[in-house]
């Protein structure tokens, strides 16, 4: 019984440091990354439609 307080204990305390280790972003940095995240949208948009047009041409020719 004693064994099995021990080990729920340390599970808990394990769980709990490893929770708080987490790094909180601030505000600035969650825009930074969504901004980040928008302009690699637009840049693979862009890189989708300069294939479409190299394909387009290609069998035109």
């Amino acid at each position: 019984m004693k064994k099995s307080v021990y080990m729920f204990l340390f599970c808990l305390m394990t769980i709990g440091v490893a929770l708080s280790c987490r790094e909180e972003k601030t505000a600035g940095e969650k825009i930074e990354d969504g901004v980040e995240e928008i302009g690699d949208g637009i840049e693979e948009g862009a890189e989708e439609i300069e294939d479409e047009i190299d394909d387009a041409t290609d069998d035109h020719q």
